[in-house]
């Protein structure tokens, strides 16, 4: 949560000239109904299912297309062991967007988005610290601290050499 997933996803997208999805809003879509609403409505553990399976489907039609296509994935998409291998076994690349935890949870708190798990700054750090080996071994890690968004699409394309080919 706050590290820039979807702000830097669409910017990027827009530089790529790329599709950009956000998992959380295909979910929404699916659903008919908000993310705040479908943890109220099933729990946590209903909202990873729909996530899950939402996840599973867009790994398995972008593997089948042939569009350029930059997903952002829910903070705790990457829980589940089914879909971590899913995403390791895609063979696309993952960027593990980060910055230091007061910092993240300064911008949550800064949206006004209805963030179902965002409580108090020690729940949020027990949070990020029991997902943070899991987002570590599934890609590279980009240090968001201080940084524009453009700044942080820079350092994507070059992290994933795609700077000089698609400016």
């Amino acid at each position: 949560m706050g590290a820039g997933k979807t702000s830097v996803g669409k910017a990027l997208a827009e530089r790529l000239r790329w599709r950009f999805l956000d998992l959380d809003e295909v979910v929404v879509a699916r659903e008919g109904r908000g993310i705040a609403e479908i943890f109220r409505e099933s729990g946590e553990q209903g909202f990873r299912a729909r996530e899950s399976a939402a996840l599973q489907q867009l790994l398995r039609e972008l593997k089948a297309s042939s569009n350029n296509t930059i997903l952002a994935l829910g903070g705790g998409a990457i829980i589940p062991p089914e879909n971590r291998d899913a995403i390791s076994s895609s063979g696309f690349p993952v960027i593990f967007l980060d910055a230091p935890v007061p910092e993240l949870f300064a911008r949550c708190k800064s949206q006004s988005i209805d963030r179902p798990l965002l409580k108090d700054s020690n729940a949020f750090e027990e949070l990020y610290r029991s997902r943070e080996s899991h987002y570590a071994a599934l890609g590279t890690r980009l240090d968001t601290s201080g940084n524009s968004v453009q700044e942080v699409c820079s350092n994507i394309q070059r992290s994933l050499r795609l700077a000089e080919e698609h400016q």
